[in-house]
């Protein structure tokens, strides 16, 4: 009996109504495990229309995931050969989700495709998921996902998947737990005790079954594991230990495995299983009812006994052969049979690896690394070198620093100088990833320098433009010119496109202080390699320069293309590192825009990544701290002080330029000694290669020091030269036409009475509340009169009855943030936010954050 889903059941065949017109959808059933997402699955299933096609899949809870194992499921049942596919794809994820889609889409009738459980997923399939999820809406096909609403890191990566599909392309559909009159229904029916069982139950599905089943209902069982081993003790001897070797099998046990390991007898025993409602026959294969039973039997083996059925049951699947090898890995690792482990841990791995599942390759490598001590040293090696290079690509740098270190140390030891070189120059690179600059540049020089004693190959060719690069970025463009030329002809006579790429990025980045048309050409030649060969990290740092460069010449719409192709590209690909970097100069861009909301929401989304590293945090600390210092938001503090810690490790202008910026916006605000501004924009403009760079930190100087010379403005952009000449309205103007508001703000401010009001008008727009009033306290030292006193909200608040914190956790509210984003915001518990929102609905006598922001509207308080 199916109760309290009739509204779910609905839902779904609304959705698949709707993608048999075209307009396909991602639907997402969560709850808690034993909530009734695979019963409310399976009762969708049986009711589909016919004609309908349905593929079905489902993640297990293997030691690793199974790099796209639900693909494999879905594929089988298409008849699709995926292993062809990934070969003839060599790997390159997009093109293969690509033939999914085509595979899977067809006009002529409706697809529904069930992926379960997909809190267990690996990183490649939740990709699939993510690229199917943005392409979707358009196809006949509907995605059925089922999920757990636990607080586990799969759980939160599923949250993150769906967070960057469309959000018009999902549809999240809760199962809840069952009501207590769903408890007693069900319980009458039985003739047993519904207040007892909901009592011990709260209502969860599953284990409201279990109970149903139980032979004694005077003591009920205090938990689910409880019920499933009561009812396993009924069993004879023989089907309990079939049970017992079920239970190591995570989803399903082929029934051909299960022979192997228990015999003849092995027919009755699964019988008996099944007709005591233990496992469920699925034709080829036996499962338990739920997951949380096959949990349940096999915590309750001895450690002896785990290993024994592992070991029998990879020795069964080895035999069968064409066996996933994420499967054989999790045997051999439950086995405890090391040798396995050594054999088939790497392999998994590569083959992760090469789908772009990084950081399951990297806990295939952590898995191989245990065993390290008995496998010989060269091999060690590399795969510390291979763990260092995953952990580096999804973002866990002080790990890839430590595995890097070890590699090193037995390359030295083995005197392979060439290996060893080029572990210094990944080292380089990681430092520099920890914003590390001293030890980047130390690294990076000891790389070249050992690697010039040995023949040239394609390790100092890397090594020379790891050291243009980090000449780039420190902009010592005449030495990122030399060094980038040495790698290009030293890879171009090995014919290593990778190396010309990385090596092109860096010279067509500073190109732009240089010759604008050619290093633009440049950065394209090296985007278009990338994309090419499918070099991933290479690709996204070329569109991140392609953009940073743009940005720095102004050229917004172009900017903001290359980080929409750039973000999308590393969403796809799962590169978190240049992802979020990327999202950080996005929020920088929207803060230009005036769009200061989304740039709160990108910045914000960034620094609460814990993956994310002090380099890749900082473009969104820059847009974060200029949106709370011109809000006047509380707690911008923090922010400045984590930009002072990141510059501590060593001082790069394009890092010191922004943090001056900011900081001379706090002197001129009246926050900070104007002095202290003053000397970092001096610092700043004695590392600029040219004036073009310094323009910004040029008009901000004149608005501290009015009277000081700006200097030699020849190369600078337009507006800051126009500015810097005292030609405010143009420069104004031509804000305003690169949709700049409050750069429009600060350049009218410098003008007359009516520029001075518009540029107040400007500011209060905006939200520059801080800003505002300064521009205000201008005005009248200036005499001017009648000036807007702008909203009171103070007065308005405090007859809402509202305090100052309260009225904090208003705005944030009407701009949209959730609670644990407005603790986040003004650093408090969550607890402390959820009293606040509380006693803000009720002074403002709102049911809800939607009637409390019309309520605050209404009444002029926002």
């Amino acid at each position: 009996m199916l109760l309290e889903r009739q509204a779910q059941l609905e839902q779904l065949d609304g959705l698949l109504a709707e993608a048999a017109r075209g307009h396909g959808r991602v639907a997402a059933l969560t709850g808690e495990a034993g909530a009734g997402k695979t019963t409310l699955v399976e009762a969708f299933i049986g009711a589909v229309a016919e004609g309908t096609r349905l593929f079905r899949s489902a993640c297990e809870d293997l030691s690793i995931p199974d790099t796209l194992g639900p693909l494999y499921d879905l594929a089988r049942e298409a008849r699709w050969a995926l292993p062809q596919a990934i070969d003839i794809r060599q790997g390159q994820r997009l093109p293969l989700f690509s033939d999914a889609l085509d595979v899977f889409e067809t006009k002529a009738q409706p697809t529904l495709l069930v992926i379960e459980d997909l809190h267990w997923a690996d990183d490649a399939t939740l990709d699939f998921v993510r690229f199917l999820g943005r392409r979707i809406s358009n196809t006949h096909i509907l995605l059925l996902l089922t999920a757990r609403t636990d607080r586990s890191e799969g759980q939160m990566r599923v949250r993150r998947a769906l967070g960057e599909i469309p959000a018009s392309s999902v549809a999240r559909i809760d199962v809840p737990l069952l009501s207590e009159a769903a408890v007693l229904s069900l319980a009458g029916a039985a003739g047993r005790d519904g207040d007892a069982i909901y009592r011990a139950t709260a209502g969860n599905a599953f284990f409201v079954t279990e109970l149903l089943s139980a032979e004694d209902e005077t003591a009920l069982p205090a938990s689910v594991r409880d019920a499933v081993v009561a009812r396993a003790e009924r069993l004879s001897a023989g089907a309990r230990s079939m049970l017992d070797a079920v239970s190591v099998f995570p989803r399903r046990a082929d029934a051909w495995a299960l022979q192997d390991l228990c015999g003849v007898a092995s027919a009755g025993q699964l019988a008996e299983c099944v007709a005591n409602g233990l496992l469920e026959d699925l034709g080829d294969g036996y499962a338990f009812r739920h997951e949380i039973a096959r949990r349940a039997i096999e915590m309750m083996l001895s450690t002896s006994h785990r290993r024994q059925f592992n070991q029998r049951a990879l020795s069964a699947l080895l035999e069968k052969g064409d066996v996933a090898t994420a499967r054989l890995v999790h045997h051999a690792v439950e086995a405890h049979n090391l040798e396995a482990v050594r054999e088939l841990a790497p392999i998994a791995a590569k083959e992760a690896s090469r789908v772009g599942a990084h950081r399951d390759a990297a806990g295939y490598y952590e898995v191989a690394l245990r065993q390290a001590d008995s496998l010989p040293v060269a091999e060690c090696a590399d795969l510390y070198e291979r763990h260092a290079f995953e952990l580096h690509l999804i973002g866990q740098i002080d790990e890839a620093v430590a595995a890097q270190e070890q590699a090193r140390t037995l390359q030295r030891a083995m005197g392979n100088t060439l290996k060893e070189g080029d572990s210094l120059r990944c080292l380089s690179r990681f430092a520099y990833l920890l914003g590390d600059r001293t030890s980047a540049d130390a690294f990076g020089a000891q790389a070249v320098a050992l690697l010039e004693s040995v023949p040239a190959g394609a390790e100092l060719a890397m090594a020379y433009s790891n050291l243009s690069q980090l000449a780039m970025l420190a902009e010592r463009l005449d030495e990122t010119v030399l060094l980038g030329d040495k790698a290009i002809k030293l890879a171009e006579r090995l014919d290593r496109p990778d190396i010309i790429c990385h090596a092109l990025n860096n010279v067509g980045a500073v190109g732009q202080w240089l010759d604008l048309a050619t290093g633009r050409q440049q950065l394209a030649r090296s985007l278009e390699i990338a994309l090419e060969h499918n070099f991933q990290e290479h690709a996204a740092r070329a569109f991140t320069n392609c953009a940073c460069s743009e940005m720095n010449q102004l050229g917004y719409s172009q900017a903001r293309s290359f980080l929409d192709r750039g973000i999308d590209y590393c969403v796809e690909n799962d590169l978190a590192t240049w992802r979020d970097y990327m999202r950080g100069v996005k929020a920088q861009l929207l803060v230009r825009h005036g769009r200061w909301d989304e740039a709160a929401a990108e910045a914000l989304d960034v620094i609460t990544n814990d993956q994310a590293t002090a380099l890749v945090r900082y473009p969104a600390l820059v847009a974060l701290a200029r949106l709370r210092l011109r809000r006047g938001d509380p707690s911008a503090e923090p922010i400045f002080e984590e930009m002072t810690r990141f510059l501590e490790r060593g001082t790069e202008l394009q890092r010191l330029a922004s943090y001056a910026a900011v900081m001379a916006e706090r002197a001129w605000l009246g926050q900070i000694d104007k002095a202290q501004a003053l000397a970092l924009i001096d610092r700043a403009e004695t590392l600029s290669p040219t004036r073009a760079v310094f323009a910004e930190l040029a008009s901000w100087r004149q608005l501290l020091a009015p009277d000081s010379d700006p200097g030699d403005t020849d190369g600078m952009a337009a507006p800051y030269r126009l500015l810097l000449a005292g030609n405010w309205l143009e420069a104004a103007a031509l804000w305003a036409e690169l949709q700049a508001p409050f750069e429009q703000g600060l350049a009218l401010m410098q003008g007359d009475e009516a520029a001075q009001r518009s540029a107040l008008e400007i500011f209060e727009t905006l939200g520059a509340r801080t800003v505002a009033q300064h521009m205000r306290d201008i005005m009248r030292r200036n005499g001017l009169i009648n000036i807007a006193r702008g909203p009171r909200r103070t007065t308005r608040a405090n007859g809402a009855g509202l305090t100052q914190r309260q009225m904090e956790v208003l705005q944030l509210i009407e701009r949209g943030f959730s609670n644990k984003r407005i603790a986040e915001h003004l650093t408090i518990s969550p607890k402390t936010v959820d009293h606040h929102v509380s006693a803000v609905l009720g002074k403002l006598d709102a049911g809800s954050r939607g009637q409390a922001t019309a309520a605050a509207r209404d009444s002029g308080l926002i």
